[in-house]
């Protein structure tokens, strides 16, 4: 999400020579559901793809916090003052609607052009231009120099192991000894469960929370499809080269690792076919002390890859795209030191906020998958205060305060309006 948006924004900010190396063979999109929270949305329409990404999104009025064994609602919150309050409500969709707009988006713009089957396997030189090596699926490696280089390679960025080693910095790989399952049941599937076509039909995002798991999910791409995303300990990458972050899952032991969450649950995963449940290792690294060096600066996953239990990953990766976007078109010349500036200018912007979201995601999933003990009974005081009379929720994606330090923020407008004094200072 962070490479195509970074090459929309520099293509509306009027670039005419802007290349995209992708890994993958074509953008024949896979993946499961993601939220479009407001923050991404203002992005998003700024650079003109919401509308065609919105068509197919599923708006969510409410969100439910229930207890994933008896499935008693903890916690229940409004959504439809996010719109009122944010000038966008908050959605969920498809990530292939999401990856889709975004590419059509660029595909409409001249200066963007894509090379498929390649990867940056490797930085060059630093000075006085950036070169890299490309390395194609069929062919052979060869060299390319470029004024600007913006990675968006991912957690197992090439461009940030080059620049750590560079520098003599050490960022390990941190396991977060957690691991998720990503689930999509089809609408037929579940036309004789009344229970389930409740769930689909529903405009909620429901969490069911136990010890050291839960489940998230929503109706997603017209209520056609229920998506379903879970966070469980680590179990079967324990013993997994650190290269691994997905592997083929048993189905038994996914149902194992639920089995005393409700019926509605059970019903749910027993739907899952056999042989076709895969589960991601969900592992992040330490915070970077810098995402530039010389004329490239790191994006997303690759300088603040997060838990996802805020929602946020693609969000930030694609607030990264747009502050890089505003402070380039603002270049007044294209020297390699103005440009180093721009960047210095884009991470001072840029890093105190999402790590602050990563360490936030971090904390939220820690209180979410409390057992039994002191911290768990007061976190259940919070949810009987608030279904009372309102206040602090513990499932921080849902709280209000959280969602105005998220949301009310238009990075772009920051990027506009401090850049001035920013550039002066470097």
């Amino acid at each position: 999400m962070g490479g195509l948006a970074c090459a929309l924004a520099l293509a509306k900010e009027g670039f005419e020579d802007i290349h995209v190396f992708e890994t993958a063979s074509n953008l024949g999109f896979v993946g499961a559901g993601i939220q479009l929270a407001p923050n991404m949305a203002r992005i998003l329409d700024k650079l003109g793809v919401w509308k065609s990404i919105e068509k197919e999104a599923v708006r969510c009025h409410e969100t439910s916090i229930r207890d994933g064994a008896s499935d008693n609602e903890l916690a229940h919150v409004e959504l439809d003052y996010v719109y009122k309050t944010y000038g966008y409500p908050h959605m969920v969709g498809h990530r292939t609607s999401l990856a889709g707009g975004l590419y059509e988006g660029c595909k409409a713009e001249k200066a963007i052009k894509f090379h498929f089957s390649s990867a940056l396997s490797g930085i060059k030189t630093w000075s006085p231009k950036t070169t890299f090596t490309v390395t194609p699926r069929n062919g052979e490696p060869y060299t390319v120099e470029a004024d600007v280089v913006l990675a968006a390679d991912g957690i197992k960025s090439n461009a940030r192991r080059d620049m750590l080693k560079t520098l003599k910095i050490d960022a390990d790989i941190i396991d977060t000894n957690q691991a998720a399952y990503r689930i999509m049941i089809n609408r037929s599937d579940i036309l004789d469960d009344p229970e389930l076509l409740e769930l689909m039909d529903s405009e909620t995002v429901v969490r069911w929370i136990g010890e050291k798991r839960h489940i998230i999910a929503y109706p997603i791409s017209n209520n056609t499809i229920y998506n379903m995303s879970t966070c469980q300990p680590d179990v079967n990458f324990a013993a997994a080269p650190s290269e691994t972050y997905t592997t083929k899952g048993s189905k038994p032991a996914m149902l194992s690792v639920f089995s005393d969450f409700c019926p509605k649950i059970q019903r749910l995963l027993n739907l899952v076919p056999d042989g076709e449940v895969c589960e991601w290792k969900l592992r992040v690294h330490a915070p970077l002390p810098t995402w530039v060096h010389g004329s490239l600066a790191l994006v997303g996953d690759a300088c603040h890859p997060t838990l996802p239990h805020l929602a946020q990953g693609a969000a930030q990766a694609i607030e990264d795209a747009a502050v890089l976007g505003v402070l380039l078109g603002k270049l007044p010349d294209s020297s390699p030191e103005t440009i180093n500036k721009i960047l210095q200018v884009y991470e001072k912007i840029r890093k105190d906020r999402a790590e602050t979201l990563v360490e936030m995601a971090a904390a939220s999933g820690r209180e979410l998958h409390l057992g039994k003990g002191a911290a768990k009974e007061e976190r259940d005081k919070q949810f009987e205060e608030l279904k009372k009379k309102g206040g602090r929720v513990p499932d921080k994606w849902a709280d209000a305060d959280v969602q105005k330090m998220i949301y009310g923020l238009d990075v772009m407008n920051i990027a506009d309006e401090q850049f001035e004094e920013m550039f002066k200072s470097m």
